[in-house]
C-alpha cells in the first residue's frame, strides 16, 4: 500500500494529527504526509490510499483543502481508497461542525464512498492544543484504515 496524507494545519494539531495517521499507515506499506500548498500540486501517481484532513473551520473545510480535493478528476479519487479526519474544538459536533464530516459529502456526491466514517480530533481551544491522547487515537484510527484498505 502507498499512503498519502494531505493535510492544510494553522496552528499545528492538525500536522501533528496527520504525521501520527501517516507513521501509523507505514505499518501496512510507504507513507507520507504533505501540507496542501498551492505552488506545489500534490502528485497522486502510484498512491492506493488518499487522507484528507484539516481543521473545522465555520462549520466545514478550509479554501486550501477544498482546492486540492477540487484538482483531482472523479474518476482518479474513485480509484483510490479515500478517508478523511478534521481537528475540532471539544464540543458536540452539532455546535463546531466537522470538516471531514463536509467532505465526506462532498465526496459521495462525486461517487466516492470513504473506506470508514469521517473522524474528528479534538483541541481543547481554538489554537490547541490537541486533548490529551488525541494522537494516540489518530494513529489507532490509522490502523483501522490499514486494515480496511486490505
Amino acid at each position: 500500500m502507498n499512503a498519502l496524507v494531505v493535510y492544510e494545519s494553522q496552528f499545528g494539531n492538525t500536522e501533528q494529527v496527520a504525521l501520527a495517521i501517516a507513521g501509523a499507515l507505514r505499518a501496512f506499506g510507504q507513507a507520507q504526509a504533505v501540507r496542501v500548498d498551492p505552488a506545489h500540486p500534490v502528485e497522486l501517481q502510484g498512491v492506493d490510499m488518499l487522507v484528507v484532513g484539516g481543521p473545522t473551520q465555520s462549520w466545514g473545510v478550509t479554501s486550501g483543502i477544498q482546492a486540492f480535493l477540487a484538482t483531482i478528476p472523479p474518476k482518479q479519487l474513485r480509484s483510490l481508497s479515500v478517508a478523511c479526519f478534521d481537528t475540532r474544538l471539544r464540543q458536540p459536533r452539532l455546535l463546531t461542525g466537522s470538516a471531514a464530516g463536509v467532505m465526506a459529502k462532498n465526496l459521495q456526491k462525486m461517487g466516492v464512498s470513504p473506506l470508514v466514517p469521517a473522524e474528528s480530533f479534538l483541541v481543547s481551544g481554538k489554537e490547541g492544543p490537541l486533548i490529551s491522547g488525541e494522537l494516540d487515537r489518530a494513529a489507532a484510527w490509522a490502523q483501522t484504515l490499514g486494515k480496511a484498505a486490505k
